[in-house]
């Protein structure tokens, strides 16, 4: 009994640590790079992507799970579009209810989650194969992957493109903004350090373990 308890909190750990780590789904897959460079000027709203990705993925998955066993397979494709964009309207109308400037700073982006290929690949790779329990834990996985790149990018951008982070002044009154790293170039050279960083970081982690 304890030996079987052992293995389910095992797969836990490691689907979570995969996520995160060797199937982060920006650093390791490269998608949902359009939103990383586009919305990633300022911390507030990669995070407010970053929750409403993880949502809508832990969401869909979860849904695909349980009725992964009445899809037919040729339409396969199009359900998984109908789940996530269900999903994706209800994070939009949240956004634009409670955190009007948020919504309108992300503009077309929340509504772009929906052909967001992390979302679709989870639903196809993994949530049509496992039971709910695990499509829970492999969204939340693949969502704090993709979160906490984006908020990474973010803060150097922010810091360094207007001196703030959420919007708190951090940098002094003489500090020279770079005005460089407001706009999509910045994000895609910092993207690009933090990529060859967490890739080297997650090498040698793995050549550590073997």
């Amino acid at each position: 009994m304890k030996k079987l308890i052992r293995m389910k909190y095992t797969k836990w750990f490691n689907i979570l640590r995969d996520g995160l780590t060797k199937n982060n789904p920006i650093v390791i897959s490269v998608l949902g790079i359009c939103s990383a460079l586009a919305i990633t000027n300022r911390v507030d709203n990669a995070l407010a992507m970053g929750i409403g990705v993880t949502f809508v993925i832990m969401a869909s998955s979860a849904t695909v799970s349980l009725i992964r066993n009445f899809i037919p397979g040729k339409v396969r494709m199009v359900t998984y579009m109908v789940i996530i964009s269900s999903y994706v309207i209800s994070v939009q109308m949240f956004l634009q209810a409670f955190y009007p400037n948020i919504a309108s700073a992300l503009g077309a982006y929340v509504g772009l989650i929906i052909t967001n290929c992390i979302v679709m690949g989870r639903a196809e790779a993994f949530a049509v194969k496992s039971p709910v329990r695990y499509t829970l834990i492999d969204g939340f996985a693949s969502g704090l992957g993709y979160t906490y790149v984006l908020v990474l990018v973010a803060s150097v951008r922010e810091l360094l493109a207007f001196g703030t982070i959420l919007n708190y002044q951090i940098m002094p009154d003489a500090w020279v903004n770079w005005t460089v790293m407001a706009i999509a170039p910045g994000g895609f050279f910092v993207l690009g350090l933090f990529i060859w960083l967490i890739r080297e970081l997650s090498n040698n982690f793995e050549a550590q373990e073997n």
